[in-house]
């Protein structure tokens, strides 16, 4: 019995070292399994929310990233629709009506990394719109976002069943009313969205000067719409901003220099605290479209120093360009107020079309627009002096704008074509 209990001493031992070496194998099996799962799972992208990606204000897990891809020369589906056709082309962006011969900027489709974008369907956006009001409020890159609108769903509502309102240009307010379906796609001209002294389109006033925490003028324009999309941001860039607390008419005003960045944040603060107190949460879609970017420098693009977009003919092909036409720091204020926003319980979806329309420094109107001020004699001989490197022709690259738009509004993209073969 002795003997028995001698043995069995060293067998309890070595069963002790085994329960002991199955435990730490099993301990790093596990640690292998949490590592190899949190390192399959992608780290957020810029596109998710960082610098130039400003989607992670109201994205949704699983949703395909729209902002990220390339853009593929398609002249059999684009353009979407024929300029001249379009009886309520802005002659801001009528390119080809002024003279551009070179169209070949209308064939660009957007194709993103991981998904389709669906094709835009008049008839299904005016369906989705009927009895309702979409408003796109801020400046003129919004102003081209809403032509854009407009042309795209002409096509499918009889000629005697359109209403134009005011004439592009001349008003702060243009509406275009389908009749047929009793929908309204508006234009309201809000270019720093709080007060300014710029808020007449036919006279702005080149000093700056906003009433930082004044917006109920403007939000009676918009505030029983049922979308609305909104920018600024073209004209906050200036080292400094007046700021006016008062009135214009008050001789008691006081004003004060600001910052850029800290009155850009001043102003999407009032925005923000209007949309949370005022916006109808269970009716109202809102979208805020990122900066549009300028093209007017060509040395960042490989092109020569000193020109600009004029006579430029293709896409920028280099993956992630980025010029310095678009403020990043700008940018991180917008997605920080707005992350703010949906976290007080209003969720803004961010159109981030900056990184995508970088791209395309050879889709601006230039030279081919109307001139509303006539050109001197030293700009004529010049005529990249006075090409128009901010806003884009139309059909063009707005549409593609309005495409992610819809996309988001039907919540609508696919698994790419190939994928499901």
């Amino acid at each position: 019995m002795a003997n028995l209990q001698g043995r069995a001493t060293p067998w309890g031992s070595l069963r002790g070292r085994f329960d002991l070496l199955m435990a730490l194998v099993i301990a790093a099996i596990t640690l292998t399994i949490i590592y190899l799962a949190r390192d399959a799972e992608p780290p957020p992208s810029e596109e998710e929310g960082g610098v130039s990606g400003m989607g992670k204000a109201g994205r949704r897990e699983g949703e395909c990233n729209l902002f990220s891809g390339r853009w593929v020369y398609d002249n059999m589906s684009y353009p979407l629709y024929k300029g001249l056709e379009c009886k309520f082309l802005s002659d801001d962006f009528a390119c080809e009506k002024y003279g551009r011969e070179d169209l070949g900027y209308q064939n660009w489709r957007w194709q993103p990394h991981d998904c389709d974008l669906p094709r835009f369907n008049a008839t299904a956006m005016l369906e989705r719109l009927r009895n309702k009001r979409i408003v796109f409020v801020g400046d003129s890159l919004n102003r081209g976002q809403w032509v854009s609108m407009v042309c795209l769903v002409e096509s499918a509502i009889p000629s005697n069943s359109v209403n134009l309102l005011s004439s592009p240009g001349k008003s702060s307010v243009m509406v275009f009313k389908a009749k047929e379906y009793n929908a309204s796609i508006e234009f309201y001209w809000a270019p720093l969205l709080v007060e300014s002294n710029c808020d007449d389109p036919r006279k702005p006033d080149p000093d700056r000067t906003v009433r930082i925490q004044a917006i109920k003028k403007h939000a009676r324009h918009w505030s029983d719409a049922d979308i609305l999309v909104f920018d600024t941001y073209l004209w906050w860039r200036w080292s400094n901003v007046k700021v006016l607390w008062g009135s214009f008419e008050s001789p008691s005003g006081i004003y004060k220099e600001v910052k850029k960045l800290r009155a850009y944040e001043m102003a999407l603060n009032t925005w923000s605290q209007w949309m949370e107190i005022h916006v109808n949460r269970s009716k109202t879609e809102l979208f805020f479209v990122s900066m549009s970017p300028t093209h007017y420098r060509a040395e960042e693009w490989g092109g020569v120093a000193g020109k600009n977009c004029y006579q430029e003919t293709q896409p920028i092909t280099k993956e992630d360009y980025w010029g310095s036409g678009s403020d990043q720091a700008m940018m991180r204020v917008v997605e920080t107020v707005i992350d703010d926003l949906r976290a007080r319980g209003v969720t803004v979806k961010i159109l981030n079309i900056t990184q995508l329309s970088e791209y395309r420094k050879e889709a601006h109107p230039t030279i081919y627009r109307k001139q509303w001020v006539p050109l001197k004699e030293e700009q004529l001989a010049n005529p990249m002096s006075y090409a128009d490197c901010y806003h884009w022709c139309l059909p063009g690259v707005p549409d593609v704008w309005n495409e992610l738009l819809y996309a988001h509004i039907f919540k609508n993209w696919v698994p790419k074509l190939e994928e499901n073969v």
